[in-house]
């Protein structure tokens, strides 16, 4: 077995996502990054290697069952343990309830949910035998509190949540550390710059989130010491409405 340290991030954007492989990659480790197409993982990758990281890029669909489980145990095989597992799957479509389909609905429930239970318990199987890792679920303002045209992604979201909790209570007493974050607030991306200009206009204010902040944040999660361990952190700009 490997005695490299492995960073698993299940959904590394190009905002959040990126920016906590990048973190952990600073601290040394071998980080396994994901998304359901590779290429678009090459950026990152380099942008990781060039600052003397090490970095490995996987297409997978977090919702198809074979699919993790040949990612992960082909993690394990070839590069080494996963100590840190992190979701970072977002599934964030409006749609009023008048309008949503079952299909739609039912595969936001997939990537929102039902992908973070897939890809937690086949981490979860590598780490118990270990004593110890740590996973990382991101969620959002709708993990706690749904908006109007969001049913289909507050119902995952709030499902997520339920998920990191059993697990948090099941695991925690196996040395494995869950926790949950709430992304309370936009966050400084293409997607906010291009559709919400008013909101992006903050960002001089501190007045949208810094990935990189986000990042750190992740970070000291795993960094805790077992008897103060955190299973649920929200994170907002100090402007943002509770």
């Amino acid at each position: 077995m490997s005695d490299k340290k492995v960073a698993l991030i299940i959904g590394a954007g190009d905002a959040t996502g990126g920016a906590i492989a990048k973190r952990f990659a600073r601290e040394g480790f071998s980080t396994c990054v994901v998304r359901r197409n590779a290429d678009k993982l090459s950026s990152l990758v380099s942008e990781i290697e060039e600052a003397g990281g090490e970095a490995h890029a996987f297409g997978c669909d977090a919702r198809k069952e074979e699919q993790v489980i040949d990612l992960v145990e082909t993690i394990e095989k070839d590069i080494g343990p996963i100590e840190v597992l992190v979701f970072n799957i977002g599934a964030n479509v409006p749609s009023s309830i008048f309008e949503e389909t079952a299909r739609k609905y039912y595969k936001i429930w997939e990537m929102g949910c039902f992908a973070g239970f897939l890809c937690g318990r086949e981490v979860a199987k590598r780490m118990r035998d270990r004593a110890a890792g740590t996973i990382l679920y991101t969620g959002a303002t709708a993990s706690v509190r749904g908006a109007a045209n969001f049913g289909a992604f507050a119902g995952s979201e709030h499902a997520l949540r339920a998920l990191a909790q059993s697990m948090a209570r099941e695991l925690g007493p196996l040395g494995i550390h869950v926790a949950h974050s709430i992304i309370d607030g936009a966050i400084d991306t293409d997607f906010i710059r291009t559709n919400f200009p008013d909101r992006y206009a903050m960002k001089d204010q501190d007045g949208i989130l810094n990935p990189d902040h986000i990042a750190d944040n992740y970070w000291h999660i795993h960094s805790q010491p077992k008897d103060s361990w955190t299973f649920e952190i929200d994170l907002r700009p100090w402007m943002e409405n509770w």
